[in-house]
Parts: C-alpha cells; structure tokens; sequence
C-alpha cells in the first residue's frame, strides 16, 4: 500500500471526518491525520463512516500541521482558486498521478482545509505545489468529502496506469521537517550576516523564499548541501569576528 497520507486541518464537523474516511476506503486509502479537529472521536463520524470504521480508529490526531507531515516528500495544498501567485498548481489527475510516483519513494501528503475558509496562508507555504480540482467555473463549491473522494479517486486510477508509475528522480524529496530546520537555519544566518526583510511591510521574505524553495523540489541530499553552504558562512563570520 502506498503511503499516501490525507490530512484534514482544523475540521469543524465531525461527519466530514467520517465523510472523508469513507471515501478513502472507497480507494484504497488508509492515512488519515486530523490537525486540531473541533470533535472527534464522535458518534457522527462513525455514522458517516459507513463501515470505514478502520480508517477512522487508525487516525491519527495532532496538534499542528508540522507534526502531520514531518516525514512527508512531496505535500499538496488544495485549492478552490483558479489561479494562485507564485504557487504551482496541478490539476487533480495531474496530481493524482505525481503523488503515486512520489509515494514509491516515501510518505506524500495532501492537505485539506476548513470547511468555510480551506488552508490558511501559512499552511499552503508548507505546500510544493496547489491542487485544484477543475469544477465548473459559475459553481465550483465542493464539500470536503466531495474534493476527497475525487482526489482519491485520481490516485487509485494512477496506480492502475500501466501498473505502477515508475518516479523519475533519484532521490526521494526532502522531508516536511528537514525543510522547515533548513529554513531556521537560514533564518540563523540571514540575521548574522545582517541581511533584513526589506519587503514592503518587513514580513514577506521568508514566505517568497519558503515558495521559491518549494518550487524547486529539494531533495534530502541537496538540503544538505545547502546547510554545509549556510555553516561555513557561519565558521567564517566568527572567525573574522575574533580577529583583531
């Protein structure tokens, strides 16, 4: 079974959560985290379940998004927008098809939102790229258990495709925690060196750096060599700050 993890954020209701469990069953789908959710366990999850009961009794709760994706590869946000800035955004059988490949390689995560406002700013920065599923455009609302049942739907039709798609990277992507140490790292370094935030209110740069990072798919490998780059820088500053 591919680790293919769906991660619900802030959900307010808990049949949604029983909604979603039964459609990932549906599909072959088992991994489900729940991010803060308002109630659960609760009897209406169960209900709506609908003999996905597994599913739900193996969730795992937890308190922040880190938590649910910190060995996760490759994560994708979803959206109900048509066109994001700076975002990448695949469209569902598009996805579908990347998240299997990425999944031979380690856990990938989809993420999905409230009910009345989906992911917040900050959690789509945690995202390499957005899906969007394409609906019709004079009336795109979608509940959460229809957006997954879709996108679980994708993915079981890219497993089928010629058997298993087969990734074409060498190394799997960097994990959810080694980019988020990577980018305290460099915040480290950024106000050693003195470099500051000179966006228009002070507080954008490391939300367009988190962005630029995340489209260019690092893998573990190259994390790393980006923090050795980033540690020298360190050694040098102190060295020639003990000079006389």
């Amino acid at each position: 079974m591919l680790p293919i993890r769906f991660v619900l954020v802030d959900t307010s209701h808990p049949g949604n959560i029983g909604a979603v469990a039964r459609a990932m069953k549906n599909m072959g789908l088992h991994d489900l985290w729940l991010v803060n959710p308002r109630e659960f366990p609760h009897p209406e999850a169960t209900a709506r379940a609908s003999g996905a009961d597994d599913v739900l009794a193996s969730a795992r709760v937890v308190a922040s998004l880190p938590e649910a994706i910190a060995d996760c590869g490759l994560v994708l946000g979803t959206t109900a927008r048509t066109r994001e800035q700076h975002f990448r955004v695949l469209e569902a059988r598009a996805a579908g098809e990347r998240m299997v490949a990425e999944a031979h390689k380690g856990p990938v995560a989809v993420l999905f939102g409230t009910e009345r406002f989906g992911l917040s700013n900050e959690h789509l920065l945690t995202a390499h790229a957005l899906l969007r599923i394409p609906a019709n455009p004079a009336y795109e609302s979608l509940n959460i258990a229809m957006a997954a049942q879709l996108i679980a739907y994708e993915i079981r039709m890219a497993q089928h495709q010629s058997g298993s798609l087969v990734p074409e990277r060498e190394s799997p992507l960097a994990t959810s925690q080694q980019m988020e140490q990577f980018y305290v790292h460099l915040s480290q370094v950024m106000e050693e060196s003195g470099f500051r935030d000179r966006t228009q209110n002070g507080t954008h740069l490391m939300g367009r750096i988190r962005r630029m990072f995340n489209r260019a798919e690092l893998d573990g490998n190259e994390v790393n060599i980006l923090r050795g780059i980033l540690t020298s820088v360190q050694k040098k500053r102190r060295r020639a700050g003990d000079e006389p």
